[in-house]
């Protein structure tokens, strides 16, 4: 059975940097794409970031373009979402996800 365990979720100042992890388990990634989503109060959930599990390739939401970065680890079976530059309105809930598997999600709050 897939699992995909979010953390490093937290409060942050505007400006300030956050490092989220996804623990991924049940399965050989080699072959699938991980994506970061995220839905914050009243919004519908919406894309974040996206990575090929090898690395080879990433995607962005224009919104973090320039400040997050995904990356991924193979020996931890982990991927990353570095937050950078972070701003009120990233203020969220943030899930991993992977086909039809997702995490429970960890809360991004950011304060001026």
């Amino acid at each position: 059975q897939v699992q995909l365990v979010e953390s490093g979720g937290g409060l942050v100042q505007a400006g300030g940097s956050l490092r989220l992890s996804c623990a991924a388990s049940g399965r050989t990634f080699s072959d699938y794409v991980m994506n970061w989503f995220r839905q914050a109060p009243g919004k519908e959930r919406e894309f974040v970031a996206a990575i090929t599990w090898s690395g080879s390739s990433t995607n962005y939401a224009d919104a973090v373009k320039g400040r997050f970065t995904i990356s991924s680890d193979h020996a931890k079976n982990t991927v990353y979402l570095q937050m950078n530059s972070l701003k009120l309105e990233d203020t969220a809930v943030y899930y991993c996800n992977q086909g039809i598997y997702w995490g429970q999600g960890t809360q991004v709050t950011v304060a001026s």
